[in-house]
């Protein structure tokens, strides 16, 4: 379910403004994007895992939170963190 080092590497490759930008709005989302994903897909099998189906909303709030700072901050960098991620927002 969780999301390997190497791959979370490349989601902070792609989405980072600095060189050593880790923390990021865009970077954040990206990689609760990524969880979000993956733990859908786990739990379109395992229907009745409750526990997970808590921290997907948590993840999917936080998310939320996060693109709601930036859409009140910049939204030009929203709408091309949007853009680049296929949300629908």
């Amino acid at each position: 379910m969780a999301i390997t080092q190497e791959r979370k590497n490349e989601i902070i490759e792609t989405h980072k403004k600095h060189a050593s930008d880790t923390g990021s709005p865009e970077v954040q989302v990206a990689i609760l994007t990524e969880n979000i994903v993956n733990l859908t897909n786990h739990l379109r099998t395992h229907k009745k895992d409750h526990h997970s189906r808590r921290g997907l909303l948590k993840m999917v709030g936080q998310r939320r939170k996060l693109l709601a700072y930036l859409k009140n901050n910049d939204v030009k960098r929203y709408s091309a963190l949007i853009e680049k991620l296929g949300l629908r927002r």
